[in-house]
């Protein structure tokens, strides 16, 4: 199948216009965002009335309609001006309104996909827990039956969004010896009986996206609320992280390209020893091999995107985009808070934020090294065919 590399039109205007839209309303609050740890209500509710709260839903259930390059291009876009709205636009998208895409009855997207793809509401996703996190199928939230109703109890812990979530994808199993093939997914809205959330928590970076842990105490879920049939939880979990790893690689370039521009503005105006730094042979080629990491992460993640609106499983190509573009913007951050020297590490400095929204790309949706296991298994299973 041919991978053709050029933008079309469409999405050229769809790179700049939420470019510009990124540069007027999410840059100038962004600082702010990350010192005051507020989940930015403002910046939804805007980016609702950009459409870029359910992208790839179809027009009908209440989205914009767009492909999946689309989607990388705007998460690029509002990441690279703030990385904490980037991953909450990136979860309602991937994690919430694609699985009810898919797998969702008629009823459930009526009641849930339309309000959250509208930006409506706000979605979370509700898989790791405290002693499983890269091991899924070891899930411990247990999904009791009890005739029209399920009751689910159990602790979600690291919850983007879950915060301010209106609703919540949730995964338990009905038998945990049945491991993978007992598990099942949930439409838990906030106000069900038994649900609660802890604590906030207090990040390093993107510190305003809303992390929580949501608690289910017996939470009573109509049975109506399950998505797809029971024991589909497993497999609409891990189909919907290979679109959530492309939401996460593009939120990465947006942060490793946000670092690359300002590491070249500061090495214009620094100077040292008489000249910019950017006239040494040092600065210059951090500068490069950054803009060609972060060039290459970018084809990665478009030809994951490019390929995952063909159909088809495209886990090998999500998990090279991921792992590649997280990898890349943390070297990108790194060195360009080293070209900044000490001013790099002060609040005051952008490079000082973006080393820190940086980290966390290497771990949610699957650390590097779960995306190394991907890949190894993929390939290796491609080598026996």
């Amino acid at each position: 199948m041919a991978f053709d590399l050029t933008l079309s039109r469409d999405h050229e205007l769809i790179r700049d216009s939420v470019r510009a839209f990124a540069e007027e309303v999410i840059r100038p609050r962004a600082a702010e965002i990350d010192r005051t740890r507020e989940f930015p209500v403002d910046n939804w509710r805007r980016c609702a009335e950009m459409n870029l709260t359910g992208m790839m839903v179809p027009e009908e259930h209440g989205g914009a309609g767009l492909d999946g390059v689309s989607y990388s291009i705007a998460i690029e876009e509002i990441s690279r001006a703030c990385a904490t709205t980037g991953v909450i636009l990136s979860v309602n998208n991937s994690l919430f309104c694609m699985p009810l895409l898919r797998y969702g009855s008629d009823a459930q997207k009526k009641t849930y996909l339309v309000p959250h793809a509208r930006g409506e509401k706000i979605g979370a996703y509700c898989l790791t827990e405290a002693g499983c996190g890269s091991d899924a199928a070891a899930l411990q939230t247990r999904a009791v039956r009890k005739g029209d109703r399920y009751l689910l109890t159990g602790n979600k812990v690291f919850v983007t969004s879950g915060e301010a979530a209106h609703t919540f994808l949730v995964y338990a199993t009905i038998d945990p010896a049945l491991k993978h093939k007992g598990i099942c997914a949930f439409l838990v809205e906030r106000g069900f009986p038994g649900v609660g959330l802890g604590k906030p928590e207090r990040k390093m970076g993107i510190t305003a996206s809303g992390s929580v842990e949501v608690v289910l105490q017996g939470a009573e879920v109509p049975a109506a609320n399950l998505l797809g049939a029971e024991g589909d939880g497993f497999k609409i979990a891990m189909a919907t992280l290979d679109g959530g790893r492309i939401g996460i690689a593009s939120q990465a370039l947006g942060i490793g390209r946000a670092a690359l521009e300002e590491a070249i503005a500061y090495s214009r105006d620094r100077q040292a020893f008489g000249q910019p730094i950017a006239s040494f042979q040092a600065i210059q080629w951090k500068l490069a091999d950054m803009a060609t990491e972060i060039d290459a992460a970018r084809l990665l993640t478009w030809r994951a995107a490019w390929l995952k609106d063909r159909g088809g499983r495209v886990s090998l190509y999500t998990s090279m985009a991921k792992l590649y573009a997280s990898e890349a913007c943390m070297r990108a951050a790194k060195e360009a808070m080293q070209i900044h020297g000490g001013y790099g590490y002060i609040n005051d400095y952008t490079v000082e934020r973006l080393f820190r929204d940086a980290r966390i790309t290497e771990i949610y949706e699957g650390t590097s090294e779960i995306q190394r296991l991907v890949i190894a298994k993929e390939i290796l299973k491609g080598a026996e065919g």
